[in-house]
């Protein structure tokens, strides 16, 4: 069947639905494209250039006196 000015019927809501599908996809990619950036730069050990939290400085309980082991670490 046609509507009144000769389209089919529910061809406004399948160019919405493939708009929106096409969006969905689109954010879908940039998504999976920061993730593999994040995934990088994890495995070539840079730090996350994101804002928001800093990291807090590792603390492994031990007193800090300031002399080396053996190894030459504290």
């Amino acid at each position: 069947m046609t509507s009144d000015d000769g389209t089919a019927k529910g061809g406004a809501e399948r160019t919405a639905k493939a708009e929106r599908e096409r969006r969905l996809a689109e954010a879908l990619r940039e998504n999976l494209l920061k993730r593999k950036a994040q995934a990088r730069g994890r495995r070539a050990g840079e730090a996350d250039q994101r804002a928001g939290l800093a990291v807090a400085p590792f603390d492994d309980g031990k007193p800090d006196d300031g002399k080396l082991d053996d190894s030459g670490k504290q």
